[in-house]
């Protein structure tokens, strides 16, 4: 499919939905965005592509860079592709349009219409990555975090998570840890040869099911934090005294903890239990909000002062790992995000394209 950048964000939207995407398969969207890109003035626009990450940047020499940033993969398709209009028109349906296709398509839209505008007040930088859906491994903001970390270089970055049209700044940070507690098989009738893996794990999920989260206030924006069990498993037979039981704990933390501090505190709640392990499963950190900055108070302004905490992990935290302040800013209800009835306001694709323009024009 051929895009065109220079569409209404909504049209443009509906063009990448209908190109399915889900983790580990997109080549496709990702062929349709570098041609789009490579189809602008090349001497204005320097292009580049990292595996299904494609990259484009102006060099115009302004005292101040932009980033925009957006994923272009999906969960697993629902037979929710292509998209799909309510009767009135007023909602899009479809795998990818809240979370965040409508956000990459007001950002490509933004890049096309004035990378080479005499309006534009910032250098540009637009990156549609690969790989957010799925393990971080996987993550194509990640490797370029790593192998060309240039390219996250900014005064301010926008992610296109959807945010209902507002600013959503920073994030929590996020700890997985698996907890596996050991005994030993027996027959049920005969308990007492064996030891039962699942009464092991008890009081360490009741440290967790009693813990008391913080709410923690960053530039006027409230964090809470949460600790839950998000797995469980244990059991051989009905008849069987289980030898292994485990479970998935979940820390999501603000972001005045640093990771460090943060697995400090987990395995402090978790405490020291005899013939219990915990492994960290997966840790990425938080990101600040960073609204103090001045690129970041000028877009606040622009969206009329409309910020509050963003709970969730995003990238956004990679960019704050490299100095770049950073938010959210996209369309639609992220509690609609990976659902099969995925939906979007078209009206809020409007408004975020916008403001997005008034902003890097002023």
């Amino acid at each position: 499919m051929t895009l065109n950048l220079f569409s209404d964000p909504i049209e443009l939207t509906k063009a990448l939905v209908d190109i399915p995407s889900p983790s580990h398969h997109e080549q496709a969207i990702a062929d349709a965005v570098e041609e789009a890109l490579r189809g602008l003035d090349q001497s204005k626009v320097e292009v580049e592509r990292y595996g299904n990450t494609v990259c484009a940047r102006t060099n115009r020499g302004f005292e101040s860079r932009v980033v925009l940033a957006g994923h272009i993969d999906t969960v697993p398709l629902a037979d929710n592709v292509p998209h799909t209009m309510s009767e009135d028109g007023s909602i899009m349906y479809g795998c990818g349009t809240v979370d965040m296709k409508s956000g990459m398509a007001v950002y490509l839209n933004a890049f096309a219409q004035l990378y080479d505008s005499d309006e534009l007040k910032h250098d540009l930088t637009v990156i549609a990555y690969e790989g957010e859906e799925v393990a971080t491994e996987f993550n194509g903001l990640g490797h370029l975090q790593k192998d060309h970390p240039e390219w996250l270089h900014g005064d301010l970055a926008l992610l296109g998570e959807p945010s209902g049209a507002i600013i959503e700044a920073g994030c929590q940070g996020t700890i997985r840890v698996r907890v596996t507690a050991h005994g030993t098989r027996a027959h049920s009738a005969r308990a007492w040869l064996g030891s039962n893996a699942a009464h092991t794990l008890a009081p360490v999920m009741l440290n967790v099911a009693n813990y008391q989260p913080r709410d923690v206030e960053i530039d006027g924006c409230t964090y809470k934090e949460g600790l839950n069990i998000v797995h469980l498993e244990s059991g051989v037979a009905t008849n069987t005294i289980p030898d292994e039981a485990w479970m998935f704990v979940n820390f999501r933390f603000a972001p005045d903890r640093s990771s460090e501090e943060a697995l400090a505190h987990l395995m402090e709640v978790l405490g020291e239990h005899e013939n219990i392990t915990v492994e960290v499963d997966d840790i990425a950190g938080a990101a600040l909000p960073g609204l103090g900055q001045p690129a970041a108070r000028a877009l606040v302004d622009a969206v009329g002062g409309n910020v509050r905490a963003k709970y969730g992990w995003t990238d956004v935290a990679r960019f704050s790992e490299m100095g770049t302040p950073a938010v959210n800013f996209g369309a639609g209800d992220p509690g609609f995000a990976h659902k099969k009835d995925e939906q979007v306001p078209v009206t809020q694709i409007t408004e975020v394209s916008t403001a997005l323009l008034n902003y890097l024009k002023g």
